[in-house]
């Protein structure tokens, strides 16, 4: 009989060669044979999903469809919608989608969907991709890991100008109802599964933010056993205990006590990296643990960290390469994050100078004093998401532009001419909390303002004026137009700005009964399983996410059921079991079987809502269940 701390060997083991076989790094079993990449690539085409800057400059996620024929282009494209849309629904991605470009490299399959599927005794498929389940139609393999062609996904991606390995992140999706999916350098996910929406950026915290999965099983249905390594690198792992954890300001001591994002308290719970017992998380069920919550504030810092380190706050600045005049303007170009403007500090000689955030600086105003002078920009991501100092300081987050200014210089005169450079795509409509961003050429003789409006009506923006936060605006529901313009010129943009959420409503089994009172939320009354169906609409296209959750736990993305995405999620006094998981427990929830099963009797608040394509969070609604026993006894 082998030691707990063997199986946990193996089981890591195990889960490295998954990984590996999941990036195509190890072989892929008889489904990585196929044509040659460069005929593959000659019959791609590269589509552009969301552009919000060079690709140079950017995060780049391409994704890629396998065993979609021509005549299934369109449902390439609505998985794609859903997916993105969801990835757009959470935090950090959310705020930060403006600093990924998003390309879709569109290539047909001779046959529809990919090898395996669902079984080792299934069809081959004549796919481009090559994509298989089991592992590349592995028997020692399972059937949830779904592996691709890595020759052929690189080919694709290389297709895409300006993006690297470096700069870039490749998600390929199956032509599957079949639940599956793999993380390590290349994610995957089957494309029309129920869940799959919840794989990628699952994936997405393994391949990009380095984060560990919070499982603590490895075989599905099969308890992980006792974690007998040493400390944890994770960052979202510990056998820490929360006084050591807050005396030795380790990990997430700075994040205890706070209401988690994926629901509870962020704190100490046992359980992860594949072991039941010995190692703990910091929260009850996150993204990392289950799909459908978010990432919890931990997982969020780490996430943001990593975005944030694929691309350069500093977009571009006036030329340092030499000293420069005081006869003359400097500027910064930064990114701009959708969820909050960065601060821009400036310094002459160590000492601040009150600029408000502005951009770009007039020296002219400063009336330098004869010599030389060392002028500094520092560029910072104020966000609240993040609190480790370190992290704060980090390249990622926090950049300083330095020049040397000597007034006995002279600026040789320049013409440019006033316009808009980069700015918020004006093609779709914004939602109504976004940051929306204008930036301008520079002039070096003075500094372009830019003025904004709504529907008309000027909107004060002193200080930086190259980003307008439409929340403090608290727009009324509807739609309306927003006006960025250089005056005394004909520059102007112009955006839509989508202030009407999409609505959702429910749809329940029947109740034995139902309860109506004054000041409190429709009851309904069940004895045992019911069914929960949510519904959205919305006036403009997208995928509209939908979400619940049950008594102020987090929130949880709405899938249909888990076997089938038209089919409504199932409430049980105990939960589902399905493929070794349990779904759908009423009250404190179970993610595996050994979790407690005990049912929550009694009255239970469900809080649902929706995120629309544009960012925008509808309000919360919500009506309460009641469980009562079974006849004859709790």
């Amino acid at each position: 009989m082998t030691s707990p701390g063997t199986r946990l060997r193996r089981t890591a083991a195990s889960l490295a060669t998954a990984l590996l076989l999941a990036a195509g790094l190890v072989g892929a079993g008889p489904a990585a044979a196929g044509p040659e990449p460069a005929a593959v690539a000659a019959a791609a085409a590269v589509v552009p999903i969301q552009t919000t800057g060079p690709a140079e400059k950017r995060f780049n996620l391409v994704v890629m469809g396998d065993g979609y024929t021509a005549e299934q282009r369109a449902e390439f494209r609505a998985d794609v919608d859903r997916h993105l849309n969801v990835l757009w629904s959470i935090e950090p991605f959310a705020s930060y989608r403006s600093y990924v470009n998003v390309w879709a490299v569109e290539v047909a399959s001779a046959e529809s969907g990919v090898d395996c599927d669902p079984g080792l005794d299934a069809p081959r498929r004549d796919t481009a991709l090559g994509m298989a389940f089991w592992g590349g139609c592995n028997p020692s393999s399972v059937q949830r890991l779904l592996t691709v062609d890595s020759r052929l996904a690189a080919e694709l991606a290389d297709l895409v100008p300006g993006t690297t390995p470096a700069n870039r992140q490749i998600l390929a999706l199956a032509n599957s109802d079949t639940y599956g999916g793999a993380g390590g350098s290349y994610a995957t996910a089957s494309g029309g599964n129920a869940l799959s929406a919840l794989i990628t950026p699952h994936e997405l915290g393994h391949s990009l933010g380095g984060l560990q999965d919070e499982y603590d099983y490895y075989a599905r249905g099969v308890p992980g056993g006792t974690y007998e390594g040493p400390e944890p690198d994770s960052a979202h792992h510990t056998l820490l205990t929360e006084e050591q954890l807050r005396e030795r300001r380790a990990k997430w001591w700075r994040w205890l006590g706070e209401e988690s994002e994926s629901g509870g308290v962020i704190g100490r719970y046992e359980g992860g990296l594949y072991s039941t017992k010995g190692v703990w998380r910091p929260s009850r069920h996150s993204l990392m643990k289950t799909l459908g919550y978010d990432f919890d504030q931990v997982e969020r810092e780490v996430m943001v960290q990593r975005i944030a380190a694929k691309v350069n706050l500093v977009q571009d600045h006036a030329s340092n390469a030499a000293p420069i005049g005081a006869d003359r303007t400097v500027w910064v170009d930064t990114l701009h994050p959708v969820g909050g403007e960065l601060a821009v500090a400036w310094r002459l000689d160590g000492r601040p100078l009150d600029t408000g955030g502005a951009r770009t600086l007039d020296l002219r105003r400063l009336d330098l004093s004869p010599g030389a002078h060392t002028l500094t920009a520092t560029v910072t991501d104020p966000t609240p998401f993040v609190r480790d100092p370190a992290i704060r300081a980090s390249s990622a987050l926090t950049r300083t532009v330095t020049w040397t200014v000597n007034p006995a210089l002279t600026t040789e005169p320049a013409s440019v001419e006033p316009a808009f450079t980069g700015h918020t795509p004006t093609d779709t409509p914004v939602g109504a909390r976004t940051v929306v961003h204008a930036d301008t050429t520079h002039p070096l003789d003075r500094t372009l303002p830019v003025f904004w409006s709504l529907d008309g009506r000027a909107v004060a923006n002193p200080g930086n004026d190259r980003d307008l936060d439409l929340r403090p605006l608290r727009l009324t529901p509807g739609t309306h137009t927003l006006t960025a313009r250089i005056p005394g010129t004909g520059a102007e943009l112009r955006w839509t700005v989508d202030a009407r959420p999409a609505t959702a409503a429910y749809e329940l089994s029947e109740p034995l009964r139902t309860v109506h009172r004054p000041g409190r939320p429709v009851e309904y009354v069940y004895d045992g399983p019911f069914t929960m169906r949510l519904s959205a609409r919305d006036d403009r296209e997208g995928h509209v996410v939908t979400q619940f959750r049950v008594d102020g736990d987090g929130w949880y993305t709405y899938y249909g059921w888990v076997t089938d995405p038209g089919a409504p999620f199932r409430f049980t006094p105990s939960g589902t079991e399905v493929d070794g998981l349990v779904y759908g427990k009423l009250g404190r929830s179970r993610a595996v079987p050994w979790d407690d099963a005990t049912p929550d009797y009694g009255t239970h608040r469900i809080e649902y809502r929706t995120i629309d394509a544009a960012g925008n969070t509808g309000p919360a609604r919500s009506f309460l269940v009641t469980l009562t026993p079974p006849a004859g006894g709790r």
